[in-house]
């Protein structure tokens, strides 16, 4: 068997311990080894054989390390991303990539000149419930989509006053936090859009940043709706999904967060399996059957992100969140922030 690849942290925050940790140290292949960790030593109770450095710098100067995980605030993310590339690491960012697609394209370019890949972690795409849509679609089981709803809300009416997201900055707010998830499942399904209306505002009390989101991306004969907010109380659905021959609604959240956040790992038995009760729904026609029933959720896995890095950097396979991806997610970011400044439609491509 190979060397594991050896694998850095830069931060331990929420997104390290609830998420980004435990994921890599369910894939055989990789090996956490060093963490940055400035301010408590989270990371040494959780992981006992970390290494743990102050600095990005002196983890940088570890020749081991091949791979660095960047789970800083987002708007540190172009920077550090910049310097771990340029010491010959690998690298994974958290979403979103960066604030702006010029960054975006600048680190692409600059990983490509260093020989090195760079990616943006988009582990919803290993959601069961996604998988199943994509199949869903792929399948023409609905005919073909006219219309595409898919909700992303919470109810928390309060800002917490400690939390950079809910801070004014750059890539703060609830959109940069919570679309990126959104629009990287749909580039997956669709591609770009042709057209971007969007509805971005302030809705809490109290509230700096942004905490709602209402976006709609237009393509030929297609209609994309994505749509988050800090007020929804009562369900939602999830996906919502109208075709020429039928309809898809699911609802409730992939389970595998919620495990995560429970202290639960991917190497447990049932990982990623959705309850009954959660499945989605269909109602179409296939051939001369009118079909209406639930539709078996795929099992989940979030280990899948982390193995396609390891396969990518191995030689063995192409990254699943490809440059253009990466790139074009941000894009529509900052296209439905100018729709939202200045009320209108506006193209993709402008």
């Amino acid at each position: 068997m190979t060397e594991p690849i050896k694998t850095g942290l830069v931060a331990f925050g929420k997104a390290s311990r609830v998420y980004h940790g435990p994921i890599i140290t369910s894939v055989p292949e990789l090996e956490l080894t060093k963490v940055v960790e400035r301010r408590r030593e989270e990371s040494r109770k959780r992981y006992p054989w970390v290494d743990i450095v102050r600095d990005t710098d002196t983890l940088l100067e570890d020749d081991d390390i091949t791979l660095v995980v960047i789970t800083t605030p987002n708007d540190t993310h172009y920077e550090l991303a910049k310097k771990c590339l340029l010491a010959g690491k690998h690298v994974v960012v958290d979403k979103p990539f960066t604030t702006t697609s010029a960054r975006a394209r600048e680190l692409i370019d600059l990983a490509a000149q260093q020989n090195r890949i760079i990616n943006a972690f988009q582990n919803r795409r290993w959601d069961g419930d996604f998988q199943t849509v994509q199949k869903l679609v792929a399948g023409n089981q609905l005919g073909r989509i006219v219309e595409f709803e898919t909700f992303y809300d919470r109810f928390r009416n309060y800002k917490r006053p400690d939390a950079w997201r809910e801070k004014p900055g750059e890539g703060s707010g609830v959109f940069f936090d919570l679309g990126p998830h959104l629009i990287d499942q749909i580039l997956v399904l669709f591609g770009p859009p042709e057209m971007v209306t969007a509805d971005i505002r302030i809705q809490r009390d109290e509230a700096e940043t942004d905490d709602h989101f209402d976006v709609i991306l237009h393509y030929d004969r297609l209609k994309v709706r994505l749509k988050g907010g800090m007020l929804v109380r009562a369900q939602t659905p999830r996906f919502l999904i109208q075709g020429m021959k039928g309809t898809f609604v699911k609802y409730g959240m992939d389970p595998q967060e919620n495990a995560l956040i429970e202290g639960r790992t991917p190497d447990e038995p049932g990982w990623g399996v959705e309850p009954e009760e959660q499945w989605g729904t269909i109602n179409t026609e296939i051939g001369d059957l009118h079909i209406v029933g639930r539709v078996e959720s795929d099992t989940g896995n979030y280990t899948g992100y982390y193995q396609n890095i390891v396969d990518a950097i191995k030689g063995r396979s192409e990254l699943a969140v490809t440059p253009d991806q990466m790139i074009n997610t941000i894009r529509i970011i900052e296209r439905a922030f100018q729709s939202n400044e200045e009320k209108r439609t506006v193209s993709f491509s402008e």
